[in-house]
């Protein structure tokens, strides 16, 4: 234990830092409804005309502005609440809490536009007001905040949750938006559309609109750890919605949502005489392994398939497979019309609720388009926040904030060597299908079967792993032959690193074991991973102990640099690249790399100028890509939705301006809102800017600039 034995580890890293996570009493909430678990809550999701809607944080500048575009929308918008305020906000009753608001306007759902800091507790109260259906749409809230929300969902049967992370749910057939999607992208139709990302999501709706079949109603799961709503929750929804005839699934690196989707719908066309058509895409088949990729959530974790795999899981269950969003509304088409259904029926469906309404989603009104064109940043944020990275300890640190767990475990010891691949594996990791932390094992340390071996042991964030549980998790370990010492101290370990994971508010907290000739246990340090989240220190300013060991110095300066501008730049080790990509929107970004290697196209980067892309941001991600002397061509791939397509090309023309471009050739595809000024922009520039609105002519242009250079 003399790796361990550290006064400055010790005081760095005291068990009862003022930063720590809140302690507060377990909340549990006893519904009234026949309604028997949180899973029967999922048809809370069927909102539309009827849906009375409040707004948490009613008179804030983002939820303001956001509630008008809605009621403009069609939106059954009856008030709101901001805490100690009372009397009217933009014409509606504004309440001064939930209990109130329940009471007295009797919402079926409530838009949380709350800061990330105290975005947790809005949706706690939401869950105790028994509101049917809440959506989060903040980015930025602590992981484990969402963990203590989820172990009260389960307890409860009268609240549903989608996001957080999310840009929310949308019933255009019915009007009625609680988020904040692009609206002009949507039309009132019949095609269900579940999604993990927000920007291939507009994609997709755009799309189907261009299609003629519109939408039904569109669920965000969001891009973070766990979700209060999944790919499973939607497609049960869409199955028992009369309105629904077709299923469009985005899914997208990190977690096991489209493995559960891919069993569902085998399930479903099992049991199904005439099943709807699905038609899925999965973003990040060239994701860069052990980094996260824009959404917080974007990263696989031990066990996981990577989405190269998803994608062929889904292919098998039957899910139709498409390789990027612009194509779905031709495939959709095509099923419909294989299945039996009536698409020319439809499409005079869509047609004819468009003219009830009395209103064209891709006509915008005067007060809809001066809100489209300002540079939008994604709810919620008090100050201008940078896009999430979680923290990793570097090896050399490992031990400073393991010291006070391990410490007390009599006999352990880290070691500085390689795991045996006779050892084993342990750790604390999040279970996302089940919501909740869990204890992860495998009978090996060999790095090549960790994968497939491993076996996940959920249990309850505010409970924490029982003894019973802890000794399942061992015997799984087939230890039978391990000195009784060796068993105790693994018995202690687990349960270190489940206080330390709560405590802490880490991520993954795993290593790779052994026992040693002394019949003791050694835990290795160069398998060791200690992951920590990040949202916990920049939100809240937690855990400021454990973010003091991040050791920039040591990370790629490019990053940084893109970081601290609000930009998720990832450096590709492809020894073929040569383009260099920006795009708004991480699940967009993966997908634009996916496509282009499907086109011959090796790509230099990731980059993601998020949701608040301005003409600033634009103009420094040129400079943070032109960085790489690998890139021989940019693409700049733009999907408008909350970002505005003629600010885009502004941003594109003052990067000529103050930027050395070293003579490097650039392709420019931008669709969505505005989409007619950025190109007309591009193409009156006088700057020989390649301009596209199609992603494959846009793709194959930039191939061939990249092949010739």
């Amino acid at each position: 234990m003399a790796a361990l034995r550290s006064s400055q580890a010790s005081s760095l890293l005291s068990h009862s830092s003022r930063h720590s996570l809140p302690r507060s009493s377990r909340r549990t909430f006893t519904s009234s409804s026949i309604r028997s678990s949180y899973d029967d809550t999922v048809q809370n999701l069927r909102i539309g005309k009827h849906t009375r809607v409040i707004y948490q944080g009613f008179t804030g500048r983002v939820a303001t502005g956001n509630a008008k575009d809605s009621l403009a929308y069609g939106t059954n918008i009856v008030g709101g609440v901001t805490p100690g305020k009372e009397g009217e906000h933009i014409g509606l009753p504004l309440l001064p809490d939930l209990k109130k608001a329940k009471e007295q306007l009797k919402p079926d759902a409530t838009a949380v536009f709350v800061a990330a800091p105290q975005c947790g507790k809005a949706i706690e109260d939401a869950i105790e007001a028994e509101i049917p259906l809440i959506v989060s749409v903040a980015e930025h809230i602590p992981v484990h905040d969402i963990m203590r929300v989820a172990s009260i969902l389960k307890t409860q049967s009268k609240s549903r949750l989608v996001g957080a992370n999310a840009p929310g749910i949308i019933a255009p057939i019915g009007f009625c938006r609680i988020g904040f999607q692009p609206l002009p992208t949507f039309a009132p139709g019949h095609i269900g559309i579940a999604a993990k990302s927000g920007t291939l999501s507009y994609e997709a709706v755009a799309s189907i609109t261009r299609s003629g079949l519109g939408q039904s109603l569109c669920i965000g799961m969001g891009g973070d750890i766990i979700a209060g709503t999944n790919l499973v929750d939607s497609l049960k929804v869409f199955e028992a919605d009369p309105e629904t005839e077709g299923i469009v699934i985005v899914g997208e690196v990190g977690g096991k949502a489209e493995e559960d989707a891919a069993d569902w719908i085998k399930d479903y066309l099992k049991r199904t005489k005439n099943p709807k058509p699905i038609a899925a895409l999965v973003g990040g088949k060239t994701a860069k392994p052990g980094r996260i990729m824009g959404h917080a959530g974007a990263w696989a974790a031990r066990g996981e398939h990577n989405s190269d795999e998803k994608y062929s899981i889904l292919k098998e269950a039957g899910a139709t497979m498409v390789d990027h969003p612009e194509n779905f509304g031709g495939v959709m088409k095509t099923l419909l019309e294989q299945s039996g259904r009536d698409v020319s029926k439809i499409q005079v469906s869509v047609q004819t609720n468009q003219q009830k309404r009395g209103y064209h989603t891709l006509r915008r009104s005067p007060a809809m388009m001066r809100s489209q064109q300002r540079p939008r940043r994604s709810p919620v944020s008090q100050q201008q926040q940078q896009q999430k990275r979680s923290l990793y300890i570097a090896p050399e640190l490992r031990p400073v904030p393991l010291y006070p767990y391990l410490s007390k475990i009599e006999g352990i010891s880290l070691s500085l060597d390689e795991a045996p691949k006779d050892g084993f594996y342990l750790g604390i990791i999040v279970d996302r299908t089940e919501r909740s932390p869990c204890i992860a094992v495998a009978p090996t340390a060999d790095e090549s079967q960790i994968d497939a071996r491993v076996k996940r042991f959920t249990y309850d964030w505010q409970e924490g792993p029982s003894n019973a549980l802890i000794s399942q998790a061992i015997e799984y370990l087939q230890l039978d032959s391990a000195p009784q010492a060796a068993k105790q101290q693994i018995h202690q370990l687990i349960a270190s690193l489940a206080k330390m994971y709560k405590e802490k508010e880490a991520i993954i907290l795993s290593g790779c074991v052994s026992v040693g000739g002394s019949g003791n246990l050694k835990l290795h340090q160069p398998s060791v991973t200690l992951m920590f989240d990040d949202a916990a220190y920049r939100s809240c300013k937690r855990q400021e102990d454990v973010h003091r060991l991040r050791q920039k110095e040591q990370e790629d300066p490019a990053e940084l640099e893109a970081e601290n501008d609000g930009i998720v730049y990832v450096r590709l080790d492809d020894p073929d690249a040569k383009i260099g990509t920006l795009v708004n929107g991480a699940g967009l970004a993966m997908n634009t790399v996916d496509a282009l290697r499907l086109h011959g196209g090796h790509a230099t980067n990731f980059l993601d100028t998020g949701g608040k892309a301005t003409s600033e941001t634009v103009k420094k991600s040129f400079e943070v890509i032109l960085q790489d002397p690998r890139v021989k061509v940019i693409f700049v791939n733009i999907f408008g939705g909350l970002t505005d397509g003629g600010m885009i090309a502004n941003g594109i023309l003052l990067a000529f301006k103050e930027v050395d471009m070293k003579n490097v050739p650039v392709v420019v595809r931008i669709r969505g809102t505005n989409e007619e000024v950025g190109q007309k922009t591009i193409a009156e520039s006088g700057l020989g800017l390649d301009a596209f609105d199609k992603f494959e002519d846009a793709a194959k242009r930039v191939v061939e600039i990249a092949n010739s250079r």
